[in-house]
């Protein structure tokens, strides 16, 4: 599995790229309509789903556990597709999708990065990314009714963080591959 997770470092770096960008769109523009959030969140979700799902495929191929990735993928292009074919849905739908959404992302990574403890250095940023989904849902699912412009402040915050510590992963994966002599793993001190 150390293999495939280090050989595809650029996912993580693009899905944490991806959540820094919607972090920063949400702060430039805190009026961002309700709509605007809709799909927003949905691209969000569709290229996160997709991005996992291509890790998956990777790691069948290198013949590496996939099966996390796998769901974690699914569930992000199902609640793209919820969200965009639903569109009308109520302010209260959206953000429970989203605090479902982020409460189930964060477990599976919760169980990735307890899988990962004994193969790569720095999976504790993935559970930290874990703990952040899983707060991140349940604070919105305590308090659906905060108010939009709220909300978008909160998946703003949310996306930027868990951003940030993808990005910070997948550069220390990367750097870890560096460390590869004659196809035997070193891990980097």
């Amino acid at each position: 599995m150390r293999n495939s997770l280090v050989t595809n470092w650029w996912a993580l770096v693009l899905r944490g790229l991806l959540g820094i960008a919607l972090g920063v769109v949400t702060f430039l523009w805190p009026g961002i309509t309700f709509v605007a959030l809709v799909f927003l969140f949905a691209g969000y979700a569709l290229m996160d789903g997709v991005l996992s799902v291509i890790g998956a495929v990777r790691a069948m191929e290198a013949h590496d556990r996939w099966g996390v990735l796998v769901m974690e993928g699914v569930l992000g292009i199902a609640t793209a597709a919820i969200t965009v074919f639903w569109p009308a849905i109520t302010a209260l739908a959206l953000v429970l999708v989203i605090a479902a959404w982020a409460i189930m992302t964060g477990i599976l990574e919760l169980v990735a990065a307890v899988r990962l403890r004994r193969l790569i250095r720095g999976e504790w940023l993935l559970a930290l990314g874990g703990i952040a989904s899983v707060a991140f849902g349940v604070l919105l699912a305590i308090s659906p009714m905060i108010g939009g412009l709220v909300i978008a402040m909160w998946v703003g915050a949310y996306a930027f963080v868990f951003g940030a510590l993808l990005l910070f992963l997948g550069f220390r994966l990367r750097s870890m591959g560096r460390t590869h002599i004659t196809g035997a793993f070193v891990p980097a001190h």
